[in-house]
């Protein structure tokens, strides 16, 4: 596995996304209350449970909740990989 790397700048987290055929979309039936949902990223087929939300939604989720996006470039064998996950900004 190659390294992975973290950021939180939006065109980068976009760009890597889309390069990989990625879907901006949170867990269904977690938005309401104090929070705006689990956010993902969905890849094709659509996964069951997830529903795409837009770039603008994802993103004010990202930024309230102080995520930073975990991701990793290319797998092993040079392929795109598309390993990522959303962890806490705060050590």
């Amino acid at each position: 596995m190659s390294d992975s790397r973290t950021t939180t700048d939006h065109d980068e987290i976009r760009q890597w996304c889309e390069a990989r055929g990625g879907h901006p979309a949170r867990v269904r039936d977690t938005a309401g209350g104090d929070g705006d949902g689990l956010l993902r990223i969905d890849f094709e087929p659509q996964a069951e449970g997830l529903e795409r939300i837009s770039w603008d939604d994802w993103f004010e989720t990202f930024e309230s909740s102080k995520l930073a996006f975990l991701h990793q470039d290319s797998a092993k064998d040079g392929s795109a990989s598309r390993f990522n996950k959303l962890v806490s900004r705060e050590g």
